[in-house]
């Protein structure tokens, strides 16, 4: 029988794009702090250093926004 999974693959996970800054094509969405409209898809800019970091696109203005503070809580433990 073959095997479910492959055992020597690498997994992927995702690392934040870093950006200069957010798209100028982007609108911002003034109920949240951080969360931008992009091409449909709600995305998280957050402010790390000099350089922005982009979150993965998702569905709901909320669920970026955790991202965001999830992003702002580990930058400063």
């Amino acid at each position: 029988m073959k095997q479910l999974r492959q055992p020597n693959r690498e997994i992927i996970s995702y690392t934040p794009r870093v950006e200069p800054a957010p798209p100028t094509h982007a609108q911002r969405l003034d109920d949240y702090r951080d969360v931008w409209l992009l091409r449909g898809k709600f995305v998280a800019f957050v402010l790390a250093g000099d350089t922005f970091c982009r979150s993965p696109a998702f569905e709901m203005p909320q669920a970026a926004q955790r991202w965001a503070d999830q992003m702002r809580q580990d930058d400063e433990v």
